[in-house]
């Protein structure tokens, strides 16, 4: 029976701390915090009218009219496109409709995507002007709810804050933390 030198005893015993410092560093330490990840809020614009692709687009960042309608294929005619108002930007749920007017004028208008478009992009509606159609799209509101939200909006002459929903009639504390992110106040 062979025995290891010393030397070949002080090898095997490095070795084996080795492997097992690489084991728990591998199943027991924890691994290295990752970087946060970034949390990328798309802009999201519907343009319709007189556009080549009209529907409802998705930006990186805000875009101006002009992007939005050049993304949106372009116009469907050459026309006259007033270039000062073209810089305007414009915010996530933004409804731009693009008609043409006399002699290849192009007018625009700007308003509010509808409800169930905003709700399936996480948009939150604004507090003081959704309808009661509007508010029974959203989980846990019915109609009975939502005409209480109405009628208190109207006898306070508008919601000073989102908050105010724990207020009406119908809605307590769990409720509210169910529903408060489905709305905002615009300005």
């Amino acid at each position: 029976m062979k025995y290891f030198s010393l030397r070949q005893q002080w090898v095997l015993f490095f070795l084996a701390l080795l492997i097992l410092g690489i084991l728990y560093f591998k199943f027991y330490y924890p691994p290295f915090p990752s970087p946060p990840e970034q949390v990328i809020r798309e802009t999201v614009v519907e343009v319709t009218g007189e556009v080549r692709n009209p529907g409802v687009h998705l930006f990186q960042n805000p875009p101006g009219l002009k992007e939005a309608i050049e993304r949106a294929g372009g116009l469907k005619e050459t026309a006259r496109f007033d270039t000062t108002s073209s810089s305007e930007i414009l915010a996530t749920g933004t409804l731009l409709v693009v008609e043409k007017e006399k002699a290849q004028e192009i007018k625009i208008k700007l308003g509010r995507m509808e409800a169930n478009k905003l709700l399936v992009f996480s948009i939150p509606l604004d507090l003081n002007r959704v309808s009661v159609e509007d508010l029974c799209l959203i989980p846990g509101i019915g109609e009975s709810l939502a005409q209480e939200i109405i009628a208190y909006r109207e006898r306070r002459r508008g919601f000073r804050s989102v908050e105010e929903l724990k207020n009406v009639k119908g809605i307590g504390e769990k409720k509210f933390k169910s529903i408060n992110n489905f709305f905002a106040l615009r300005k």
